[in-house]
This record gives structure tokens, C-alpha cells and sequence, in this order.
């Protein structure tokens, strides 16, 4: 399941919120427990022996009216003498659930530490809870009768605890967010270091890059294109060596030809015939020169996409006539037969590199064909595309050569063996122009049986 990188953020922030909430919650119910709580309840004992050290002392004091000023002030009284006598001053409690065990605990001249025994439950229950057992309660002696005195602050008069409470809440809530927050940042950044890291190396052209980033959301579709990336450069930077190295290899073999033969014909002693034959070479060498020039020229235009915009309506069957009719002399000179079989069929494309298309296929076709044989040519219009066939009887290959022969500067070890002429880069030109155009071509050959390509274009 794909998560995105905007999700994920969203799940954690809502993560780490909860989880604060959570971890602060505990931690202010801790110190609740441990700290508040016996300090709430010490502070509650003080202050009903203190109204009780009061009434005791001034005995001319009414009794009922002070413990009703008293609760006047904030607080919920119970006073009892555990048989008769039973008195509530100020708001009533929510439950009355005091044990007759605990009256008599105080009725016998012990304090009763109810706020500091509650049961321990979670912090907005015990503390909060008004119950007549959550009460801090001390024997109290009214007119030589003894009294058990229960009290607990109002709600209302409650807020210095609750904001040492809230504040303690808030402030364990944003320290663990923010710890949590630095540590789900530096997992999502993480992946991205490494992917500066590795795009450095790329540019000092070291393309060996490891990026173990297992994740699915945007960062590791990233990480995945990258190394996609790099394989490709790696490739590319392959193919360009070698590139430049049979650039520079079929450049220097003509050179070297030029510079021999126009040294030998410089020389005294060289005859007539011999210096005709050696400017008949120079003159090969550099025509030689000049096709692989303007085929690396062609190239570089469609590297670049030149003319990719120059798009116009093309008649693919008379761009074939045409070219058949400047390649007549040379089909005379082998006397080979030609087949033809073409419909009328027009795509939109680049004029100048579909023509080379066609030039370059049946270039391949005469060089490759014994004089006497034959090549046949059909163009069928169909629905949505066109299909150029183009068959020879020529010398063929095997399947191993098939499989090169769109490799820039490929030759058959045939074809080199028989010192036919050519730069390698033909068919490579007419790979690229037909996938250039949206199409397909496809090789069909067997040694000594001839040739076939075959080319669909989208019209």
C-alpha cells in the first residue's frame, strides 16, 4: 500500500500529539500521586485543625455560625458526632459515603487523611471527586462534647492545583512532541542526505550508488528513480566512450589512407598510373570521411531532437519512389531486380529523417545483395499506420549479428570480411528516426538467404 509523503506527516504529527497527550498524562498523574496528593491532603488537615484550634479557643464563639462563615468562604463542611448530631455547611457533597469506622476513627482523637487515602485512580477523578469521603477530617470539642469536623475545598477554589496540574500536562505534552517531532524529522530527512550524498558522487561521474531506502512513499519512489537514474548515466557514459572510441577509430583509419597515399603520390618516382589509382583512393578515404561526418551529424540531430518540431504531412510513397530513382545506377551497375509494390500512403512527420529511413534500407540492400539478385519493396496503407517491407537475396546473417545490428557503429564480421563500405551507423540512424516517429522496425535475416526489415509508423 503506497502512503504519501504529505500522510505519513500528517499520521505522525497526529501520532506524536496522542502519544504526548498520552506520556503526559501519565506523568502528571504521577506526580499527582507522589507529590500533590499528600501535600493537598497535609494543607487540608492544617486547615481543619485550624477552625477546630479556633472553636476550641473561643469558647464564646458560636460554633455553627463560624463553620457556616467557613464554608461561606469555599469550603463543603460535615460535622458529626457520630450518633445524633449531624450538620453539612456550604454545597452539598455528590455522595455521602463516609464510613462509620472513619467517624469513629476521628471521634477517638485521630485525623483522617481521606484526600491522601483515596484510591488511586486517575488524577481528574481523584482529585476533583466530591465525595464526603475525599475530606481531611480532625476531632473537634464543642462545649465539652466531641465532634468529628470533615472538610474539603469547594471546585471552585481549586484552580492553583489544577494549573500546577494543566501547566504540568501542557508543558510534558510539547517536550515529548517536539522530542518525538526531531525524531520522525530526522527519519524523513535521513533518506535525503544519503540521496545528496549519492548525487554528489554522480556529479564526480561515480556511478556504482547504493541507496538502501526501503520505503514506499514519495521519497522512496525517489530514491528508486535515482538509481534508475544512475544506472542509466552509468550506461550512457558507457555508450559514449565507446562511442567517442569508434568515432575515433573510423576517423583515423581514412586519415591514415589520405596522408599515405598523398605521401606517395608527392614522390618523384611515382608513375602516372600510380598516382591516378592513389587519388582514386583519396578521393574513396574522403568521401568516406564525408558520409560518416554527415551521418554523425544526422545523429546529433536526433540526440537532440532537432526538427522533432518540424512535423508536416509526408507522402512516404513517393519519398520511396524518389529515392529508388537516385539509387537506379547503382541497381543497374549490380543488375539486380527490384520489386515494388506501393500504395499511396501519407503520416505526419519530419520530411528530412524519414527520407533517411528509406535511403539507408535500401543502401543496406544493394551493398549486401550479389549482382544478379533481388530486392523486393511494398508499402501498405492500413487503418492507422503504415507497413514498409523491404526484402534482398543478399548475404543474410545469423541471429547473433541480428541482435547488433542497430548498435552504432556495428558491423558484420561479413561485411568486413568482403570490404563492402560503410560507417556502421545506417541502420542505427534508422532505429532512432523510427522510434523518433512513434514506430517499430523489426529484422528478419538467415545467412546466405537474404534480409528482411520491417517498419510500422503510426500515420
Amino acid at each position: 500500500m503506497k502512503i504519501s509523503l504529505y500522510s505519513k506527516f500528517v499520521f505522525y504529527t497526529i501520532g506524536a500529539i496522542v502519544v504526548s497527550f498520552f506520556l503526559a498524562f501519565l506523568l502528571v498523574n504521577t506526580f499527582y500521586h507522589q507529590y500533590l496528593k499528600d501535600k493537598n491532603d497535609a494543607k487540608n488537615i492544617g486547615v481543619a485543625h485550624d477552625i477546630a484550634t479556633y472553636i476550641e479557643t473561643h469558647s464564646d464563639t458560636d460554633a455553627m455560625e463560624y463553620l457556616g462563615s467557613i464554608a461561606d468562604s469555599g469550603y463543603k463542611i460535615y460535622l458529626t458526632d457520630g450518633e445524633n448530631q449531624s450538620h453539612f455547611f456550604g454545597k452539598e457533597f455528590r455522595e455521602e459515603n463516609l464510613s462509620e469506622s472513619n467517624i469513629d476513627q476521628v471521634l477517638e482523637g485521630n485525623d483522617y487523611h481521606g484526600m491522601r487515602d483515596l484510591p488511586k485512580e486517575t488524577f481528574v477523578t481523584g482529585f476533583f471527586s466530591d465525595e464526603l469521603a475525599n475530606t481531611a477530617g480532625v476531632p473537634l470539642l464543642i462545649n465539652e462534647e466531641e465532634y468529628a469536623l470533615f472538610i474539603r475545598p469547594d471546585i471552585k477554589f481549586l484552580f492553583q492545583e489544577v494549573h500546577y496540574l494543566l501547566g504540568g500536562l501542557f508543558a510534558g505534552m510539547a517536550l515529548i512532541s517536539i522530542l518525538f517531532m526531531l525524531f520522525v524529522a530526522r527519519n524523513l530527512i535521513k533518506p535525503i542526505s544519503k540521496l545528496t550524498k549519492a548525487t554528489k558522487q554522480v556529479g564526480e561521474e561515480k556511478f556504482a550508488i547504493d541507496l538502501p531506502v526501503n520505503r514506499v512513499d514519495e521519497i522512496g519512489q525517489l530514491a528508486n528513480s535515482f538509481q534508475a537514474m544512475t544506472k542509466q548515466l552509468e550506461e550512457s557514459d558507457q555508450m559514449r566512450k565507446q562511442f567517442i572510441n569508434d568515432v575515433s577509430h573510423d576517423f583515423q583509419s581514412p586519415l591514415q589512407n589520405i596522408k599515405g597515399y598523398a605521401a606517395l603520390i608527392q614522390e618523384p618516382e611515382t608513375s602516372e598510373a600510380d598516382r591516378t589509382y592513389y587519388g582514386e583512393v583519396i578521393q574513396t578515404e574522403s568521401n568516406r570521411l564525408s558520409s560518416l561526418t554527415k551521418q554523425l551529424l544526422l545523429l546529433t540531430s536526433l540526440d537532440s531532437l532537432t526538427g522533432h518540431n518540424e512535423m508536416k504531412t509526408v507522402a512516404i510513397d513517393q519519398q520511396i519512389k524518389t529515392v529508388l530513382q537516385g539509387a537506379r545506377w547503382q541497381i543497374e551497375e549490380k543488375n539486380i531486380a527490384v520489386s515494388l509494390e506501393i500504395e499511396e500512403a501519407e503520416i505526419t512527420g519530419n520530411e528530412g529523417f524519414l527520407e533517411k529511413i528509406w535511403e539507408n534500407l535500401l543502401s543496406n540492400a544493394i551493398k549486401y545483395t550479389e549482382p544478379g539478385g533481388m530486392i523486393d519493396m511494398q508499402l501498405s496503407n492500413e487503418e492507422d499506420q503504415i507497413r514498409f517491407i523491404i526484402k534482398d537475396t543478399g548475404i543474410g546473417m545469423d541471429s547473433d549479428t541480428s541482435s547488433h545490428i542497430f548498435d552504432r557503429f556495428y558491423r558484420a564480421d561479413a561485411a568486413r570480411h568482403t570490404a563492402i563500405a560503410g560507417t556502421g551507423l545506417g541502420l542505427s540512424i534508422v532505429k532512432e528516426v523510427v522510434e523518433l516517429h512513434g514506430g517499430r522496425i523489426s529484422v528478419d535475416s538467415n545467412p546466405d538467404e537474404g534480409t528482411t526489415f520491417t517498419i510500422i509508423l503510426p500515420k
